[in-house]
């Protein structure tokens, strides 16, 4: 049985929550839409000036909105900062769902999911610089942003191991082990300096994933 056959796509397509934060979803498109603009200004905003040094008010200016519509929606800085590692979350399982559903195999899902996560992290080039600061901001922010994706990876993991995908193991450890893959790759290839070419990047890094490093039997 193929992954799609399940509709399973992995990290995207599993009902989960990150970084709790904010005070409700809006209960108007309008509302919605005040919302996400102040959560765009405040990944760039973050992003670029750190949380410490970064204000609400920045974040309003960057927004278009006043100061008091920001209370509206969140408490605090904390707290939209909260929202926001939350709110990346949801974007990097949207963004991998989207081109990871193709996929037939465990390993073709490995493959796509990497070169996806990859597009996404260079042009979200601030997720890096967020997800760290919330560590110093509050452990346990960083800590479920990881532990959502490794639960979700594990049980993905399992399930190609039951269908005959991939050879036996424990699916924690080689979660997290997949995890730090991608994470480390993204800040150095698209975070730090883009190589020549991306794919290669992904060719050597699947190669690895799929065949280890040990010499292969030469007939």
């Amino acid at each position: 049985m193929s992954t799609t056959q399940t509709g399973d796509t992995g990290i995207a397509d599993v009902d989960a929550t990150g970084p709790a934060g904010g005070m409700g979803p809006p209960k108007t498109a309008r509302g919605q839409k005040t919302r996400e603009a102040l959560l765009r200004a405040a990944e760039k905003v973050f992003g670029e000036k750190g949380y410490y040094a970064a204000s609400i008010s920045e974040i309003t200016q960057e927004a278009k909105v006043a100061m008091g519509t920001f209370y509206l929606y969140f408490k605090d800085k904390e707290d939209i900062f909260r929202a926001l590692v939350g709110h990346m979350l949801e974007l990097v399982r949207a963004h991998l769902r989207k081109h990871v559903a193709a996929a037939e195999t465990q390993m073709e899902a490995e493959r796509l999911g990497l070169k996806a996560f990859l597009s996404f992290v260079s042009r979200h080039k601030n997720l890096y610089r967020i997800v760290l600061d919330s560590y110093s901001v509050d452990e346990t922010i960083y800590s479920s942003y990881f532990q959502v994706f490794a639960e979700l990876y594990s049980r993905r993991l399992t399930r190609a191991e039951e269908q005959g995908e991939i050879v036996p193991g424990d699916a924690e450890v080689r979660a997290w082990c997949l995890i730090g893959i991608s994470n480390f790759l993204g800040m150095r290839y698209a975070r730090w300096k883009r190589p020549p070419s991306m794919e290669k990047v992904v060719d050597t890094a699947f190669d690895l994933i799929a065949h280890g490093l040990q010499p292969r039997q030469t007939r």
